[in-house]
This record gives C-alpha cells, structure tokens and sequence, in this order.
C-alpha cells in the first residue's frame, strides 16, 4: 500500500518547491492548539503559524462551531445583486476598529487578489477623474504577492525573472530611515504628478526576511505623498490583526492609508478571504450613473458566507482580554530572548516588532533566501519537533496567539543549541 507521501508525490505540485530534489513531504493528519501531528501521530510546534495566519491555533472549536451553523444556513451565494449577514457584520466590525478614513469593504479571496483589487481601485480612480498618471511607487525587496499585479510591485528577482517582461513598469525606493527621506522625497519629486500610488508593507517586510523600518519615517513619507496626491496602498496582509502588538500596524502610524489590504490572519487561517478597504473619496469616484466607472472586479467566492463567519469568531477571539495578554506575554518572552541573542556571535543581526523575532544566521554567504543554511535548519529543528521555515538564513518566528510559554522557551532553547551545534 503507498504511503501517503508517495501518493502525494504523484499527484501533487507544491508552492515554492522544486519537485525533484524536494523529498521531505511531510503528510499532517492532525491540527490542535500550537500543534500539528503527522501521520505517525509526531507532534510539531507550528512556530510560523502555517505562513503566517492561523492566529489561534488549529481546529479552534469556537470557530468550528460558527461556521458548523453557519454551514447548515447559507454555504455560498453570488455577491453581485446579493448580500448576507455575515458579509454586513463584518465590514461593520472592521471599519469600527480601523483607521476612521476608512469606509467601504471590497472582498476577495487571498492576499494576492486583495492587492490586485487595490491597484485596480487606485489606477481607475484616476482614470474615473480624468487624470494621466502612469507610475507607481513600491519598496524594494518588498513582496505583495504571486499574480500578475502583485508581482509587478514586489521586489524583483529569481522569483520574477521568468515573468520580468510582462510586469509593468515599478519605482522601486529605499525604506526610509533619517539617513535617506530627504533623498527618497527627491527621487519621488523627480517624477512630477504622474505616480498613481505608492504600495508598501508598514514596519515589516517579511517575505524579504523580516526586514523592520521605523514607524516614525514611514508615517514622514505617507505625508509627503498625500501632499503630492499619491494614493497610499497599506498592504496589512501579513502585520494585520495583532501581530505588530497592536491591532493594525496602522496603529503605529500618525499618518493613515487611503486603501488597506487585508487577508492572512483575518479568518484565524480557517478559510481563504481577501478584503481590501477604501476611503469615501476613493469609493466615491466610483459612484455614479455612469456604468464605464464601476469597478469590475469579482471572484466566484467573493465575500464566501463561511470565510465572512469564520473571520467573525476570529475576531471575537482576538478581542478577547486572554487573547490580548497572550500577545503581550509573547512580545515580552521574545523581547528576552532577543537580548540573549544580539550579542551571539554566530548571530549576524536579531531584529523584533511585536510578536515577530527573527535572527540572521552569521553564515559566509551573503545573506538570501537561497543560502544553503535552510537545508540543515530546516531538517533540524523538524527533528525536535519545530516546524520553521527558514528564510535562507533567517530564522523567523512568528507563533499563534495560543502557544505556551513552555513552548516558546523550548523554541528559544532548540534555536541557541541549534548556534551552538551547526
């Protein structure tokens, strides 16, 4: 009888995976709290929350629960002509705890698509205006996403070079700092009035390997495009929902976005959901008997009634006073451990925001997500029974809210045995 990692093989493609060399598949039959459980019942402490969005941990009974109701009442409806409760409840929720410019909810169904849908909203609000603006503004070594607009504003490289002439074209600028704003203000002056919009991940640039800018500059660059009348795209994708230690990372800023996206942690990584929020003025140019203004953007599961009502109890979860005390508890653990780590030697650079600690790894390779420390750390801390995912050599963690503070300082404990032994 076949394993189930060798039916897998046969028939499956994973994301991010060279399929020849990959022979570490690890099939999960199980998921509770912190852990996931293999097929020969081996528990692994899910240490990234599963790319970054189960929040609470696995099979939470209370969002199992809602959405068992929710399931035996309304599975899917058609959102255009349509609307339901949980779709109503939600955008009601949200625009009461996010920043107070922001007044409409368009949904998707994942990350990618609600950065799709915020290009689309920023590059026809001015084509709705009867204005010619034709760039776009972005990080470099940002990451927003794999479909076509996405990749277009992420920083490019190995991952785009296959695709590099049908991405259309990006001012890429430095994160700001108190060194270069004056310069970056300069770079963006250079360019008159024709940047549509400037696209950014606030305080944390994850996939780039946790890369952390300061608040204070970025909210002294938002201003200085609001006054050139660029739209702001704050992607939350990932930094959204607690995991900067305040409920937004907009939280953290003095200066707000004119759109927001949203996915990853807003269903508590139950089901896929995308949404992408607006400001009045944005909407508004939208609005109007004028049918060639409408946005037309729509997915088959769009504003899905099961995703709306597991984002519902996420929320409530993540409102609650022990979820709060356990981010908070989680934030002053790593603070802990990150000052037992910035002075290893093997430890090129530790960096925190929130419930985000990430290391890099003192390698003689110049740091990247290709470096050949990801094959031995990796394997490593799977053998103890961690699951991280190495970027290169950067060792990030990112728990759910849920996890032990025994858990972590084993975690703590397997990363220095780990400096001390590879």
């Amino acid at each position: 009888m076949p394993t189930l990692k060798n039916r897998d093989l046969d028939v499956n493609w994973h994301p991010y995976t060279q399929m020849k060399t990959e022979k570490e598949i690890i099939p999960i039959v199980k998921g509770e709290g912190a852990y996931i459980f293999d097929e020969n019942n081996k528990k692994y402490i899910d240490a990234v929350s599963s790319w970054w969005v189960t929040l609470h941990g696995h099979s939470h009974p209370y969002i199992a629960k809602k959405m068992h109701e929710q399931l035996l009442t309304l599975e899917q409806v058609i959102f255009a002509g349509f609307t339901h409760r949980p779709a109503i409840e939600l955008s009601e929720r949200l625009l009461r705890i996010l920043p107070s410019n922001q007044k409409k909810v368009f949904y998707s169904d994942n990350g990618s698509t609600a950065i799709e849908v915020a290009l689309k909203m920023s590059m026809q609000f001015h084509y709705n205006e009867k204005e010619s603006r034709k760039k776009i503004l972005a990080f470099k070594n940002s990451y927003h996403g794999d479909t076509f607009g996405a990749m277009s504003v992420s920083g490019r490289g190995v991952w785009t070079d296959p695709f590099k002439e049908r991405l259309f074209e990006v001012i890429f600028i430095d994160v700001p700092n108190v060194d270069n704003l004056k310069s970056i203000q300069q770079q963006i002056n250079s360019y008159g009035n024709d940047i549509v919009c400037f696209i950014y991940e606030p305080l944390v640039q994850g996939a780039a390997g946790m890369l952390m800018h300061e608040a204070k500059y970025l909210s002294e660059l938002m201003k200085f495009c609001r006054q050139k009348e660029i739209i702001l795209i704050q992607d939350e994708i990932f930094v959204g929902f607690g995991r900067t230690g305040k409920l937004f990372a907009a939280n953290h800023l003095t200066e707000k976005g004119d759109i927001m996206c949203f996915s990853k942690g807003l269903t508590g990584g139950t089901m896929p959901l995308g949404l992408t929020t607006c400001t009045q003025i944005i909407y508004d140019s939208f609005y109007s008997d004028d049918m060639n203004k409408a946005l037309y953007h729509g997915h088959s599961f769009t504003a899905s009634p099961l995703a709306c009502t597991a984002a519902l109890a996420s929320l409530d979860l993540l409102l609650k006073k022990t979820t709060q005390n356990n981010i908070s508890r989680i934030i002053s653990q790593h603070e802990e451990f990150y000052n037992k780590l910035k002075f290893h030697q093997k430890v090129k650079d530790v960096r925190q925001c929130g419930t985000i600690l990430a290391l890099e790894w003192n390698t003689n390779e110049e740091t990247s997500y290709f470096s050949s420390m990801h094959k031995k750390l990796y394997p490593y801390f799977l053998e103890k029974g961690i699951l991280l995912r190495p970027l290169g050599n950067i060792i990030y963690l990112v728990p759910p809210y849920c996890i032990s503070k025994e858990d972590l300082e084993y975690i703590y404990q397997t990363i220095l045995t780990a400096l001390d032994e590879l």
